[in-house]
């Protein structure tokens, strides 16, 4: 059976003059079961008003999904909680649900949302849809779709503060349009076949507030999922516990086909004699918080080790995109982590002394917790795979 990864990310901004945006975007992956759900929920008005009601949603939606409720069943039970508003005659909020499997087959549920975009081949194609009227809720109609996504597919959806960006002025009277939104994406494409969702999220998201001249009209949020062979990286940090294990280390960098991190200076200079790879330093970039990385041969990235990885942790849980932090190892480091999607981390078990005085700084802890922690949230909050080999 064909597996692949679905690389999935979200970018959002709130209306002018709230702090809090009315959309909710939610995702989650489901590792015994290979699946992928991603939720984007629109609430009534802007604020906090809105996040609550669109909160409210998105988290009944990735519950009922997750546990294999019927996506109809599920669409219902929502429908059920969710009033009517008294005033405006319309649902207090909008969603759209999409359950991908790691085999391609996903199921897509709308409503009142801006139908998502299929894009295959860097192309917007039309999606099979199927309207559904809910026996209890006659007046309102969901979209049901079933598609077999390939590899390459990416699937585009966004609440109508994209749609609707720039409505009333000159060039874009009735807003930007689901059409004109495809439009766009395809000439992204066109230029960079490989961008990962999180750069496509990003960009049409921008451009849509470009629209609204820099000030969103109404919350701006736009997710992205991407059927595709995973990107594979390999993170090697700390020398083996055995020094007989020194060359088994460099076969596995030599061997690997991906990215390549080396992180920690014992561990470079371990690689570099077994491999005969010359290792030299980069004094480009000198940060005074963050030693600096060195370069070598068929690797991607060498940078010290447990305090470029304590700030790299520390980015991570904040989540600081790379874009617009001071270029360092860590923040290079950064950048290559979020955009591979399956990560291998191997971990040297021969303790560093120096890093066992109680009176060093919290970045000096243990490598492998530092490791621990920095693959928990690359699954919980990037969601990436990851697997942590120690030797």
């Amino acid at each position: 059976m064909r597996r692949s990864f679905v690389d999935v990310d979200s970018w959002q901004t709130p209306k002018r003059g709230q702090l809090t945006p009315g959309d909710v975007f939610l995702c989650q992956k489901l590792k015994e079961e290979d699946r992928t759900l991603a939720v984007l929920s629109d609430g009534l008005g802007s604020g906090i008003k809105a996040n609550v009601l669109a909160t409210l949603t998105a988290t009944m939606a990735m519950k009922y999904v997750s546990g294999y409720t019927d996506i109809m069943r599920s669409a219902e039970t929502i429908m059920d909680t969710l009033p009517i508003c008294s005033v405006r005659k319309i649902s207090y909020s909008t969603f759209t649900i999409a359950d991908v499997e790691s085999s391609g087959e996903t199921r897509i549920i709308e409503y009142d949302n801006p139908p998502f975009l299929l894009l295959r081949n860097g192309r917007a194609v039309p999606p099979p849809k199927r309207p559904i009227a809910l026996r209890k809720w006659q007046h309102r109609t969901l979209q049901y779709s079933e598609i077999d996504a390939l590899p390459g597919d990416r699937i585009v959806f966004f609440s109508d503060g994209v749609t609707q960006a720039g409505m009333g002025a000159p060039r874009t009277p009735l807003g930007w349009t689901v059409e004109h939104a495809g439009e766009f994406a395809e000439r992204l494409l066109a230029r960079d076949p490989a961008m990962t969702s999180r750069q496509l999220a990003r960009e049409i998201g921008a451009k849509a507030l470009a629209f609204d001249c820099g000030h969103a009209k109404d919350d701006i949020t736009c997710g992205v999922l991407h059927i595709r062979e995973p990107r594979s990286m390999l993170v090697v940090t700390g020398p083996p516990f055995f020094p007989a294990r020194d060359h088994e280390l460099g076969r596995m960098i030599s061997g690997f086909r991906g990215t390549i991190a080396i992180c920690g200076g014992t561990t470079a200079n371990i690689v570099s004699r077994v491999l005969c790879r010359p290792l030299a330093v980069r004094l480009e970039q000198l940060d005074p918080e963050v030693p600096p990385a060195a370069t070598m041969d068929g690797v991607n990235l060498v940078t010290e080790g447990t305090i470029t990885l304590g700030r790299v942790a520390s980015l991570l849980e904040a989540g600081t995109p790379p874009e617009g932090l001071r270029r360092n190892a860590a923040t290079e480091l950064l950048g290559y982590l979020i955009n591979s999607d399956v990560i291998t981390f191997v971990v040297g078990t021969r303790v560093n002394q120096a890093h066992q005085d109680p009176g060093a700084p919290v970045e000096m802890d243990l490598r492998r917790n530092i490791v621990k922690r920095i693959a928990g949230l690359l699954e919980s909050k990037y969601m990436k795979e990851t697997a942590i080999q120690y030797m």
